[in-house]
Order: structure tokens, then C-alpha cells, then sequence
């Protein structure tokens, strides 16, 4: 359809908009507005109540098969650990509002603090935005991790919003995350090690598993396979904590003395940055040791 036609001034000639098409517009006494705009009033209100932490929690999707065709050891592949690691870092240096995550397995969790007021506290918003920072960077930074292994495909991460009004709320929420990353990776560990060095196929290592307590998944590692759960490397059995910290940083500067000569001196600065732990949320040290995370809850 035509919308335009050329138009002779001054011996130049401009292009005109033709007249059906001015139609599409209505003029205010602020700005032009199409007609279109009341599409806008179909849009839900996704606010998030006030005075509550936003906690944005992303699972890997189908990400047992991922994992199958990706080749990740078992039972636990600390490349894929780190690279989640790295892309929950990216999300939280991208969003300052982020007080504390926590990560295990494929699914990270994001603690925005009380008082935000990030993308007008809208959970499509927040959710969205760090689904694809979370995702775009688990793609970027593959290869510092995987080297030459190739990504056969784009990992996808499906993500909830749910708020907790309180301090003890928001710990609790964290110690069932925890908890599941125990629970799972007691399970986890014994039953790989019973395929891969008891000599048992998968079935016969679920039978074997099969209806045991904790204790008896712990007496069998140490019993049978020689191994000491407490042992085993604080990252799989405790999960990941990113915290922001303030730590001295020192670099070499070089500068000119008043003759023209230089020299190197050492500047100390400090910096807050991400950090990375690999301990209990459950007990009380934690959070005796980092009492700026959490908000008063008389505020």
C-alpha cells in the first residue's frame, strides 16, 4: 500500500505521508499516541509486595539429559559446578540489588534485598532478566570451563519468583535448599560409587539404596567403599553461597619522582566484589560472620 507520495517544494522534492495514514494517530496536548495504545491496558499488575525479599530461583531445563549428552561426570562434574558458579556471579555483579545467592546441582537461587525497587519490583521483570543474563552467560563462558569439548546445543532455565517477608522466612527458605543439596548429593555419591567401584549396575545400586536413612547411605560409604562422607569436598555436599564482600586489594603503580626517575609502589584499595562460599547456611556462624546481609526486620 502506498503511504507515501513525492511532493515538490521550493524546486527540492521531500517525500508527504499521505492522509490515511495520520488517521493512525491521535495528537494530545503531550505527545502523539496510537490509536493502538489501549492494548497496554491488558497487561496484568506483577508488582511485587513491598517490604519482602524477592527470591528468583532458576532450574536447569531437562538438564538430566544435558548432562547425559555433554558427557558430565558423575557423580559430580565441578566444570559444570563452576560454570554455574560463574554465571550466577555474572547475574549478581549485573544486579547490585542481589544480596545472596545460592546454587547446587542446576539450579541457582537470587535474594533481592527488601528495599528494592529494581524494574519497579515487577516479577516478569526480574525473573526474565536474570533467566537470560543467567543463560546468555552460561553459553559465554562454556569454553573457559569446557575447553575444547563443544556446547551441542543452548541450555535453557525455567524460573519462579517467591517472596518471603522475614528474616527467619528467607534463612529457612535457604536451609531446605541446603538441605536438598545434602540429601541429594549423600545419595548421589553412593550410588555412582557403588556402580562405578562396587561393580553394581544402576538397578542393582537402587535396590541396594532403596529405602535407606542418611546413616545407612554414610555406613555404607564408610564400611563397604572405605569412604568418609565428611571428607568429601565442602562444594558438593554444602552447595555454592555468593556473597558481596569488601576485601583490600593491592596492585603495583608505577610513578615519577620529582627528578623524572621512576618507581613501583604498592596501592592498597578495597574493593567489593562476589566471593564464593563453600560452608553452612543452616547454623548461626554464617550469619554472625556476614551480619550486612539481612535487613532488620523492625524497619
Amino acid at each position: 500500500m502506498l503511504i507515501g507520495k513525492a511532493c515538490r517544494f521550493g524546486g527540492r522534492v521531500r517525500s508527504c505521508v499521505v492522509k490515511p495514514l495520520a488517521c493512525l494517530f491521535t495528537t494530545s496536548s503531550n505527545m502523539a499516541k496510537s490509536k493502538f495504545e489501549y492494548v497496554r491496558n491488558f497487561e496484568t499488575d506483577d508488582s511485587c509486595l513491598r517490604n519482602c525479599y524477592i527470591v528468583v530461583r532458576l532450574d536447569g531445563r531437562n538438564f538430566h539429559k544435558f548432562a547425559e549428552q555433554h558427557k558430565f561426570l558423575k557423580p559430580n562434574d565441578n566444570r559444570a559446578l563452576g560454570l554455574m558458579t560463574r554465571s550466577a556471579r555474572s547475574v549478581m555483579e549485573d544486579l547490585e540489588d542481589i544480596i545472596i545467592a545460592y546454587g547446587q546441582s542446576d539450579e541457582f537461587s537470587f535474594v533481592f534485598k527488601r528495599t528494592s525497587t529494581l524494574f519497579k519490583r515487577r516479577a516478569s521483570k526480574l525473573m526474565t532478566h536474570v533467566a537470560s543474563q543467567f543463560s546468555s552467560s552460561y553459553v559465554f563462558y562454556w569454553k573457559e570451563f569446557f575447553g575444547e569439548q563443544p556446547l551441542l546445543y543452548p541450555p535453557g532455565f525455567d524460573g519462579r519468583v517467591v517472596l518471603y517477608p522475614s528474616n527467619h522466612n528467607l534463612r529457612d527458605y535457604l536451609s531446605w535448599r541446603q538441605a536438598d543439596c545434602h540429601i541429594n548429593n549423600l545419595y548421589n555419591t553412593v550410588f555412582w560409587t557403588l556402580v562405578q567401584n562396587g561393580g553394581l549396575t544402576t538397578a542393582q545400586a537402587e535396590e541396594r539404596l532403596k529405602g535407606t536413612l542418611a546413616a545407612d547411605k554414610n555406613e555404607i560409604l564408610f564400611s563397604e567403599l572405605d569412604i568418609n562422607y565428611n571428607t568429601e569436598s565442602a562444594v558438593h555436599r554444602k552447595g555454592t553461597t555468593l556473597i558481596w564482600e569488601k576485601r583490600d586489594e593491592t596492585t603495583i603503580k608505577r610513578t615519577k619522582l620529582p627528578k623524572g626517575e621512576e618507581t613501583e609502589m604498592a596501592v592498597t584499595r578495597s574493593r567489593r566484589r562476589v566471593h564464593a562460599h563453600h560452608c553452612d547456611v543452616i547454623g548461626e556462624q554464617f550469619w554472625t560472620e556476614h551480619p550486612d546481609i539481612l535487613e532488620d526486620d523492625n524497619c
